[in-house]
């Protein structure tokens, strides 16, 4: 199951009590206080764990509380400071205050992490409370509570291509084909509901991910069809595949699928509109396909690869131009 969405109770660890005690042991008169400190409750931490692409372990627990910290003791002994909660999410998650509505963290790396509840301080004992005109205090400290709020997590996939396109347009079946992923494949739109990831091996211990984003439609921007569920993955993308279909089920054109889709990405802002874009013809194995390109590419300007996801045809010039934009962006200054 992918889960790209959660909202989480969080709560810090209360702090432990301080202790009212006085030292008592044969032939020691007037032995003082003793009580001991409580100890810090622990925090509750997220952290990006490398590995996992979706929220999925976390969807059916929406309570999340650390550990108290231990109560003081006598003979100055301080309550057990508590162990911290980890919450383990895919790199690609924003942390978000619920009620604020502020970012906390956007942990893009593996190992990034961002404290969500501080938990309690452990209260003063007896003894702390001990001056030169109170020599015999019965004071102490309850422990402070742990820090509570509501979280909200999003996953916005990280992968180094991304797949766009109008629903059908072969995104997935190409996935399927260049990894070893596998997509849900079918003859009607939005089959995909969510992000599918693959690595593609480019020769040697070389390899990019790829992903097959869901379905994009006129309106997406604004959350028509799979809208912000689309778009807010392109965002980590750092080069875009734009797969045309030649001819399309909805007796559109492959030129007004196109500006249609530039358009919603336009209409999204965050800068997708300047991600590289390769741009493909899908399904070259039907009849006339190579006449569609070669005219799509008279309209556009630039080139457009002709590919098979079924023979294989073009999929080899295809990976070489993902590559070369790859290079581009990891080494802009290199030509």
């Amino acid at each position: 199951m992918f889960v790209d969405r959660v909202t989480i109770y969080v709560k810090g660890g209360d702090g432990g009590s301080g202790c009212v005690s006085f030292r008592r042991e044969k032939y020691i008169p007037k032995g003082g206080p003793d009580g001991g400190d409580g100890g810090d409750g622990g925090d509750v931490i997220i952290r990006a764990i490398e590995g996992t692409d979706s929220l999925a372990n976390i969807v059916n627990r929406k309570h999340w509380r650390a550990e108290n910290g231990g109560s003081g003791m006598g003979d100055n002994c301080h309550g057990k400071k508590a162990h911290d909660l980890i919450i383990a999410v895919p790199p690609g998650t924003l942390v978000l205050d619920r009620d604020r509505g502020n970012i906390l963290k956007d942990l893009t790396l593996p190992n990034d992490q961002v404290v969500v509840a501080i938990g309690g301080r452990g209260g003063r004992g007896n003894r702390a409370f001990t001056t030169s005109i109170n020599r015999a205090p019965r004071e102490f400290q309850p422990g402070t509570p742990g820090e509570e709020k509501h979280i909200s997590l999003e996953l916005k996939v990280i992968a180094d291509v991304g797949l766009v396109g109008k629903p059908n347009a072969g995104k997935s079946t190409l996935l399927s084909r260049l990894s070893r992923a596998h997509p849900e494949i079918a003859s009607y739109p939005f089959t995909t509901k969510h992000p599918n990831l693959g690595q593609v091996m480019i020769g040697g211990e070389r390899a990019f991910i790829l992903a097959d984003l869901p379905g994009l439609i006129e309106g997406a921007h604004q959350g028509v069809g799979l809208g912000h569920e689309f778009l807010r993955h392109v965002e980590r993308t750092r080069v875009i595949i734009h797969v045309l279909e030649p001819f399309p089920m909805d007796q559109t054109t492959p030129l007004a699928n196109y500006h249609s889709i530039r358009n919603e990405l336009d209409l999204h802002g965050k800068d997708t509109i300047l991600k590289p874009e390769i741009i493909v013809l899908s399904k070259s194995e039907l009849t006339g396909s190579d006449i569609v390109r070669k005219e799509l590419e008279k309209e556009l300007g630039r080139e457009v690869i002709g590919i098979s996801a079924v023979t294989g045809q073009g999929l080899a010039n295809m990976i070489q131009a993902v590559t070369r934009e790859l290079q581009k962006v990891k080494n802009p200054d290199e030509e």
